[in-house]
């Protein structure tokens, strides 16, 4: 005999997967797209080995999110779509430079408080903050019973620091390393989301 479940009163749940380790070494990647590493795959892999059957992927149209996305999506038969209010944030002049070449004060700026500062060029904080949390709107008022997000650490941190009210600038202390698996559970109104857990 199934088992109806009452998506009015039962928890949703929606897990934010970060892309594996990709390749061309430490540099900041916004709008630059390497592809992943074989160790990247292995990462993403393992992270979602014991996956419960998600009933949709959401995935950055990224490579390095992208790619894996269609692989397990078709592996495990789940529908999938593209959401670019999912891409990193793009750092401007900065984007695609090795960390070693960056000023290490204005990165220090750039990190503690990004609403008050940014790269020549990149996109202002504020509207990439703005296309996250829409995303994430969308995403709260589906019927989807248990939804991934394959996405990327800026966005994740955004996304975790507006369910636990954290201010921007403690962004940078939530620690979000390559292929990490969140878990967030959305219950019926009037409950407020809350995070299950947060691994690598």
């Amino acid at each position: 005999m199934s088992v109806k479940i009452d998506t009015m009163t039962a928890p949703r749940f929606v897990d934010l997967l970060r892309h594996g380790t990709v390749s061309g070494g430490a540099r900041l990647r916004g709008s630059c797209d390497d592809p992943l590493t074989s160790d990247g795959w292995a990462q993403m892999a393992r992270a979602t080995a014991d996956a419960p059957a998600w009933s949709l992927i959401i995935s950055s149209p990224a490579q390095r999110c992208a790619a894996f996305a269609r692989q397990l999506a078709a592996q495990h038969q789940i529908p999938l779509r593209f959401d670019s209010a999912l891409a990193e944030w793009h750092f401007g002049a900065w984007d695609g430079l090795p960390f070693a070449q960056l000023p290490a004060d204005q990165l220090l700026r750039l990190w503690t408080n990004p609403a008050d500062f940014a790269p020549p060029a990149a996109e202002p904080f504020a509207a990439f903050q703005t296309r996250v949390l829409t995303a994430w709107q969308t995403v709260q008022q589906s019927n989807e019973p248990h939804s991934l997000l394959i996405t990327h650490g800026v966005v994740i941190r955004v996304l975790i620091a507006e369910v636990l009210q954290m201010p921007v600038t403690a962004l940078a202390l939530l620690e979000v390393p390559p292929a990490n698996l969140s878990r967030l559970c959305l219950y019926p109104a009037p409950g407020q989301p809350s995070l299950l857990f947060h691994r690598s």
